[in-house]
């Protein structure tokens, strides 16, 4: 390659260099571009989200106290019922026989009661006979005769009242008998509607004593009053109170929403593994009381509850994205620009982060200014300390605020359509 060559080449490399160092410096000239918002007030809504399950406050699982074949069944699955109300029967003639057998045992004891005061009142008749004659006649009534009566006298007392508790025995034995063909037949407790039936006619029902899922025939709810229970964390239960309003959706009924309120927070965990590790997941019951149920919501519906937990009206407020942290190092020399944060000769190296946001100043260059910040709405934060009405931040993007530093360039990005509409433009 020739010497004019060789020159040609690397002028053209070093005009291309130049062009880029060119577009470099112009593009640090211009500024880093990101979202600018001024500091307004806003009306601020706290909250919690959780999940969970539509249920009757009310709700009765009736089980059998015995073993038997199920003879008759007059409800169906979804049946209004009232109280008292026949339900289903149990097989009764084993304890319909029961129940014999102990009215014939009443009426034996009872026999035997009768004859044996009978032969009481005989064996007194006969001592006073005997009492009388000797009183007549000593000779012709001996002392031992006497005391033979008197003996017989007693014995048929001792009868009588062994006569007496065989009858109470044999009338316990009957009201048991009684009572075990009265839980042959099933009523109901309470009135409500039939949300769960376990049996068909013919099936046997068994004793719910070991293994209560197993031995429940149906469950009965009162559908007037439901609620739905919702798992929520432990960072977030303890902002929550009895009394508290929800906004509640069904996942059945989509396009609706319902007003709610807390009405318990349990006081026990419920713990269980995240699927992804073994860890323990510390959730909380609370339940909220649905106000205004629709007629046709069943039992297990998928609900969301959006618990309010406190509220502020026309407060301070940025953007959720604009709260940042920084290192405490990165404060020195910047008390004049943040007239609340503490001076820089105070600050240590190494202490925890600080949160802050980024200000605008007039030509253009952030500073980093520490903030106070209270409850957190949907979209933003509640400033408590460390801006004042009117003041410009940085409000994104995430990106470039994640890379700001002190006294950086900034610049606006150029707004779109939506941006530019007034709040509630459609």
């Amino acid at each position: 390659m020739s010497k004019k060559m060789k020159y040609g080449v690397f002028g053209v490399v070093v005009i291309a260099i130049g062009a880029l160092v060119a577009v470099s410096a112009a593009k640090k000239e211009k500024g880093t571009e990101v979202r600018i918002e001024e500091v307004s007030k806003q009306d601020l809504v706290a909250s919690v989200t959780a999940s969970g399950q539509v249920i009757p406050r009310t709700k009765v699982d009736l089980s059998a106290d015995i073993t038997g074949r199920i003879t008759r069944l007059v409800v169906k699955d979804g049946d209004y019922v009232k109280q008292g109300q026949f339900l289903l029967q149990i097989d009764p003639q084993q304890y319909e026989a029961q129940v014999l057998r102990a009215e014939a045992a009443l009426a034996n004891a009872r026999a035997s009661l009768a004859q044996s005061r009978a032969n009481l009142v005989q064996a007194q008749r006969n001592l006073e006979r005997q009492q009388e004659i000797r009183k007549v006649n000593v000779a012709l009534v001996s002392a031992q005769e006497l005391e033979q009566l008197t003996t017989q006298l007693d014995v048929n007392k001792a009868l009588v009242t062994a006569a007496e508790e065989n009858v109470k025995q044999s009338d316990a034995s009957l009201k048991d008998a009684r009572y075990q063909l009265s839980r042959t037949t099933i009523y109901a407790p309470m009135t409500g509607r039939i949300t769960r039936l376990n049996v068909e006619l013919g099936e046997t029902a068994i004793m719910g004593t070991l293994n209560k899922d197993a031995a429940t025939l149906l469950t009965i709810s009162d559908m007037s009053i439901l609620e739905t229970k919702v798992k929520v964390d432990e960072t977030d239960v303890s902002r929550i109170q009895v009394g508290d309003s929800a906004v509640i959706q069904i996942d059945a009924f989509p396009d609706t929403t319902f007003i709610g309120r807390v009405v318990e927070i349990s006081n026990s965990s419920v713990k269980g593994a995240t699927a992804a590790t073994t860890d323990q997941a510390i959730d909380y019951e609370v339940t909220v009381r649905i106000l205004n149920p629709p007629a046709d919501t069943r039992p297990d519906f998928s609900s969301t509850a959006k618990i309010v937990t406190d509220t502020r009206s026309q407060s301070l407020a940025i953007p959720i994205i604009a709260l940042t942290v920084r290192e405490d190092s990165a404060l020195k020399n910047t008390d004049q620009a943040a007239p609340n944060a503490a001076p820089a000769s105070a600050v240590q190296v190494g202490k925890r982060d600080v949160e802050g946001v980024f200000v605008v100043g007039t030509d253009n260059k952030v500073t980093f200014r520490p903030v106070r910040v209270g409850i957190a709405g949907e979209k933003y934060f509640e400033v408590l300390d460390g801006l004042k009405p009117g003041e410009r931040i940085v409000a994104g993007t995430y990106q470039a605020i994640r890379e700001l530093k002190d006294g950086q360039l900034v610049r606006e990005l150029p707004q779109t359509p939506a941006a530019t509409k007034a709040p509630g433009t459609p």
